[in-house]
Order: structure tokens, then sequence, then C-alpha cells
């Protein structure tokens, strides 16, 4: 008698536009591999238009569609997907982005070769409000500096791997298809709410959890200004974030004997040049209050 394949468990906590989610929705529908299962869950967003979408969606087995009875926060949806989860392998994808066709089939075939890995970040292209390709410079710092590039497909755990994520964070978070009885031994951090990802990816990490890098671009992560981590950046809030973060990321690592890990995290060399060239436009935008808050993160301890 031949097994059941697998699924992938593939969950969206929504709160936004309902445009964008249509085609996040669609682009799972679009799949070259049906072994997947979708998850949505309304934060309790107002627009009932979003409602009706997913009512005409009701004679597909494979989608379910949850409102929550009031708006709970971004942190506390996330874990609301992790926990309600129950494929081998789940994705927290964000709801304006967007899966090739080939995400699922290219996911599973790497979890079916290495089962027991935590995490597996796929390739990834970065896209505009319009869904066209886009190069903006933290992403071109990512993908052509920070990222692993040989050999093709690649394991990085432990010291070494939390330490180049501590230089700067290459991952993109709605892509990575993370092993379900990995991540829900672990809690989102409260206090981290935009750098709750990497919080953590640490945990995990520290946790003895590998991360399997795969070449192929099969994912489109969307960079907008409208999102909550580029809101945030305007008044330098995200970076206040991020220094409380680095600092306990140095404690915990400097505990384990992660000397490597310790010392980048202190540094955060990546994290302060960003601050640094936000500061042209917000003395240009008149933003006086995010100026110092910006060269206190670049320049500080």
């Amino acid at each position: 008698m031949t097994a059941e394949p697998e699924v992938l468990g593939i969950y969206i906590p929504f709160w936004g536009d309902l445009g964008y989610l249509r085609t996040a929705v669609e682009s799972v529908r679009s799949q070259t591999s049906p072994h997947w299962r979708l998850t949505v869950i309304n934060d309790d967003y107002p627009d009932r238009a979003v409602d009706e979408y997913f009512a005409g969606l009701a004679e597909e087995p494979r989608i379910r569609y949850i409102r929550n009875p009031e708006n709970c926060g971004i942190t506390e949806n996330f874990r609301r997907c992790v926990q309600m989860a129950t494929e081998p392998r789940l994705v927290i994808m964000g709801c304006d982005d967007f899966m090739l066709p080939g995400y699922v089939e290219t996911v599973m075939a790497a979890h079916r070769a290495a089962p027991r890995v935590g995490i597996i970040q796929p390739g990834v292209q970065v896209v505009d409000e319009h869904g066209k390709q886009s190069a903006t410079l933290a992403d071109s710092v990512k993908q052509k500096m920070l990222r692993p590039r040989t050999p093709p497909v690649r394991t990085l755990h432990g010291d070494r791997l939390m330490a180049g994520l501590m230089h700067g964070n290459w991952l993109y978070w709605p892509s990575l298809a993370f092993r379900r009885d990995a991540v829900q031994t672990h809690d989102f951090r409260d206090d981290f709410s935009v750098i709750q990802d990497l919080a953590l990816i640490l945990d995990l990490v520290m946790d003895g959890e590998d991360l399997m890098v795969l070449p192929d671009p099969v994912f489109c992560y969307r960079r907008h200004s409208s999102s909550a981590s580029s809101l945030e950046l305007v008044d330098g809030s995200r970076f206040e974030g991020e220094r409380r973060f680095f600092s306990l990321a140095a404690s915990l690592t400097a505990d384990k004997g992660w000397s490597r890990t310790r010392r980048a995290a202190r540094l955060h060399l990546t994290s302060r040049a960003h601050a640094l060239v936000l500061v042209p436009g917000a003395l240009r935008s008149g933003n006086t209050r995010a100026v110092p808050i910006l060269l206190r993160h670049a320049f500080g301890s």
C-alpha cells in the first residue's frame, strides 16, 4: 500500500489589501504540486469583501478560512498560525507576497531529502508594489553580499550561521519553510514585533536546528513603502527594537560560548549602516525626531 504524500502547510496571517491577498492565494492554487493545504487567518479586518472572496472558494477542500472574533495583532496572529499547524512542514506566508509555481514542489523535495532540517530557505525574487522585479540597496546587499552562494545547496548551523545573520539578516521570513515540531517548540517574543522573525530563528538555531539554503528562486517577496517594517523605519522605532534584540542575542550566545555570534551581535554593522543611509531622507522630510534615533543606532555602543 502506497503512503499518502506529505503536504506543505501554508499559513497566511491576514490584515491588509484584498488584491494582494487574492494574488497570494491564487499563486498557491497555481502550484505545480497539489500537495499543499492553505489556511488564511483574518485578524478581523473590517472589509467584508474578504469573507465574500473565500465564500467563493468554499468548494476547494485544501483551503481553510478563519476570521478572528477580534483583532489580536500581528505577533498573536503569527502565533495562532504556528499553533494551528498539523503538517510536517509549514510556511507563514506574507499576505502581500506570492509563490512562483514551483515553490511547493521545490520545498517538499528538499524536505524529503532532509526531513530533519529545521528551516528551508528557497531562492527569492524581490518585487515592488506592482509585482515587478525590484532591486533595492538592502536587497542587493542581502542577495549579493550576505547570502551564501556556494555550493548550490548548503546546510548551515550553529555559531557560524548565527554570526552571519547578526552581521546582516539575509533571510526572507515569509518564504521560510519550518519543520513543524521544531517551530512549535518555541514561541515568538512579544517585545520584538518587527524583528520577531530573527528572534525566533535565533532560538531555533541555539536549540540545534539547521538551515538549508536552496538556489532556485520560487518565491516573490513584495517590498513596498506601506509595509509595517517600512513604516517603523520612518521614525526610527525599528532600530530601538533592534538594539534591544542585539543586546539580548549577545548575552544569550555568550552564555553558549558562541564567540562569533556574540561579536557580530555587538557590532551589528549592517544594521548600523542601514540606519545611517536613512539619515539624509529623514533630514529632507523634516523628521527631526528620527534623526537622533538613527544616529544613535549607527554610532552608539
